[in-house]
């Protein structure tokens, strides 16, 4: 893999969680934006996909309704309504569209055109811009801000989390992030059972690797308290079953879908908050395919 003999995974030295060394330029990040991520639209397992999203509404659904619903636990029922979500790489909305169903007020900037040309349509308040520094939202500030599968891919984390508290999130607000979870046991041990190359190290795309451990720490280290933690299925547990997806984009698929009727099973016979309680005890355990944590910003910390 010629990219890889350019780069080495090391941890980050002040925050502790994994990234590239050297730091790919800014040059570099753009190129592959502007040349290759966005041909990435029509890959089956590409969560922008919008066509993808919609073949599996009830399977997203489920996942935006989750995050709702922790985000009720922590505002209470009767104010959530009305609360205001700003969503960072918002793809082609389809979070904010399922909070704005529910009564919330939405807004969000993503870097693609044909994202925010589709949001717009759909009524959602969208700019089109960076995601990294929100200045251009002047003095409004947002009860809930995601961050969906966007921190991997930033040169700075610390600073965008940092900026995303001083400049988008109230003071009594709730960060929302959901990253890959990486460099887990699973992972580690399919890696070397199959010589799979560390699949998951994919330069200059991913740039930084977290587990819900290294998240927690960057997030308290740039100023917000972890109120709640908890992970996705466990897609590479399949790999130790035998069922050796990685490269098989068929075989990809059938593992996801067992997946997904795992999930709707637990959901259509009552067992949601079994399923919750299970997903947080796999975070505590660093495993999961992504991690999602919810924080506050914290009065006592910061930079």
């Amino acid at each position: 893999m010629e990219l890889m003999k350019k780069y080495e995974v090391i941890e980050d030295p002040k925050y502790g969680f994994l990234r590239l060394d050297p730091i790919p330029s800014q040059e570099e990040v753009e190129k592959f934006y502007a040349e290759e991520f966005y041909s990435l639209y029509n890959s089956y397992f590409n969560d922008s996909s919008l066509q993808i999203q919609k073949e599996e509404k009830d399977f997203f659904d489920a996942r935006w309704e989750d995050i709702y619903q922790n985000c009720e636990k922590q505002f209470g029922k009767e104010n959530i309504r009305n609360k205001g979500v700003f969503d960072i790489g918002f793809g082609f909305a389809q979070a904010l569209i399922y909070l704005k169903e529910k009564g919330l007020r939405v807004a969000g900037v993503e870097p693609s055109k044909e994202g925010v040309e589709y949001a717009k349509s759909q009524g959602v308040e969208a700019y089109q811009g960076g995601i990294e520094e929100f200045s251009f939202v002047a003095d409004r500030r947002f009860d809930i801000v995601l961050l969906m599968n966007v921190l991997e891919h930033l040169r700075k984390p610390a600073e965008t989390l940092i900026n995303i508290r001083q400049q988008l999130l109230n003071n009594t607000g709730l960060l929302v992030i959901d990253v890959p979870n990486e460099f887990n046991d699973l992972q580690t041990v399919a890696n070397i059972e199959y010589d799979l190359n560390e699949w998951w190290v994919v330069p200059p795309n991913h740039i930084n690797y977290f587990s819900a451990s290294s998240l927690k720490l960057l997030l308290e280290k740039c100023g917000y308290k972890v109120v709640h933690s908890e992970a996705s299925f466990p897609l590479e547990i399949f790999l130790l079953f035998g069922d050796v997806y990685v490269g098989d984009q068929k075989l990809g698929k059938v593992c996801h879908n067992k997946r997904v009727n795992f999930e709707r099973l637990m959901r259509k016979y009552g067992k949601h908050e079994t399923l919750s309680k299970f997903y947080q005890s796999l975070a505590d355990l660093n495993l999961g395919r992504q991690v999602v944590i919810y924080a506050v910003p914290d009065a006592d910390q910061g930079e």
